[in-house]
């Protein structure tokens, strides 16, 4: 039983609950049957036994689980260049890995939307295989968020099936009949998912570099060491079509591509994070993040992105981010705004939910949605929030 939300502490009222969630495990890329019983009579069972095991099995490979230890994995080096267009493409010797786009959008009357395009990858063990034995699980999370609604769907699938994957030249990236396709360098890419109230088809082109966080790409996430592989692509122009329950809306806007791989990313005492990607007016970027943990504290690290893509590395402590309200989603007190700060930029501003209740209710619940930045600087952004619990 949910809680009501309370008025928010920002003087908004808080939008609407989220909507529907849409879960499925079908059967091959394309309409292929690979992996089904032939007999109709049993696809469905097949099916839902499937769903029930996938899920059971990503449970395990859940946000808690990133700081549990990763025996028989790959580990980030930081003397280990990344390489193009490769690096776009699966990494199977590491156990997590993901392909994550978020997108800030406006109709034609300026009304502000938020869009995500997510897929997941997380082994039970290094390599590949054939058929139903492959130990690589896929997860897709897809949603668009308004002001007044929050719509997500989520699928699983096995690898080795063809129900998905990512394939590095040409680069397509799928689950069931979601795409994110393009070219090798990802500079154009076609993007395309559904759920059960809601659909979009976007097109986007970057108009800058791929941008490497931390040490040339490997991001450290603790004091102790744990790191991860992680370069964004976070200058593309996107238009493109949502279709809502209340019809099709067309809108455009900026978007944020984030690929980052890794076998330990976090502590064993490390438990959630705030993750923020904001595009600033003044054609800057910033990307911070805050690691909670249960004894050590906080751990930040930020990149700050000029216009021409010339991007600074900031270690732990640089970057601040301290709630300043939060609501009840989903019946647990989430920050719903922040005062983030890069002194060392004279960053200094408020970053706001646009929709306080864009929670992600999925099997890995957790809160992602656009926001509004206002202060020293004015901008939009996504914020991504786990732990909350």
């Amino acid at each position: 039983m949910n809680a009501s939300p309370p008025p928010s502490t920002s003087g908004k009222t808080p939008a609407s609950p989220p909507g529907n969630v849409e879960a499925s495990v079908s059967a091959g890329r394309g309409g292929k049957q690979k992996g089904r019983a032939a007999h109709a009579g049993i696809a469905i069972p097949i099916g839902l036994a499937c769903a029930f095991i996938l899920a059971s099995q990503l449970h395990a490979q859940g946000f808690a689980d990133l700081g549990s230890g990763a025996e028989g994995f790959a580990l980030p080096r930081p003397d280990a260049p990344l390489t193009f267009p490769l690096d776009h493409g699966p990494h199977p010797a590491f156990r997590v890995e993901w392909w994550y786009l978020t997108a800030n959008l406006e109709d034609p009357d300026g009304e502000p939307y938020g869009l995500q395009w997510t897929l997941f990858r997380t082994a039970l063990a290094p390599g590949r295989s054939d058929g139903w034995d492959s130990p690589q699980l896929w997860m897709g999370h897809a949603a668009v968020t308004a002001p007044d609604g929050h719509h997500v769907a989520e699928r699983l699938a096995r690898d080795g099936v063809g129900q998905a994957g990512v394939a590095q030249s040409p680069f397509e990236a799928w689950i069931d009949d979601w795409r994110m396709t393009g070219n090798d360098d990802l500079s154009q890419l076609e993007l395309a998912a559904s759920g059960s109230d809601f659909s979009y088809k976007a097109r986007l082109e970057a108009n800058g570099p791929l941008i490497l966080h931390g040490e040339d790409g490997y991001s450290v996430k603790s004091a102790d060491g744990q790191a991860s592989r992680y370069y964004s692509q976070p200058f593309y122009r996107i238009e493109g079509t949502l279709q809502l329950p209340q019809g099709p809306v067309a809108v455009a806007g900026q978007a944020w591509l984030d690929r980052e791989w890794s076998s330990q990313p976090l502590s064993e005492d490390q438990y959630g994070w705030d993750w923020f990607s904001l595009h600033l007016d003044g054609g800057e970027k910033l990307m911070g993040f805050r690691l909670r943990g249960e004894s050590s504290g906080t751990y930040t690290a930020a990149t700050w992105i000029a216009p021409d893509g010339t991007a600074w590395p900031y270690p732990d402590g640089a970057f601040s981010a301290e709630p300043l309200a939060d609501t009840v989603v989903e019946s647990r007190r989430v920050p719903v705004r922040w005062r983030v700060r890069l002194p060392d930029r004279s960053l200094d501003v408020e970053v706001e939910a646009i929709n306080p209740q864009a929670w992600m209710a999925t099997r890995f619940p957790y809160w992602e949605g656009p926001v509004s930045v206002e202060g020293s600087h004015a901008g939009r952004g996504y914020l991504e929030m786990t732990g909350y619990d």
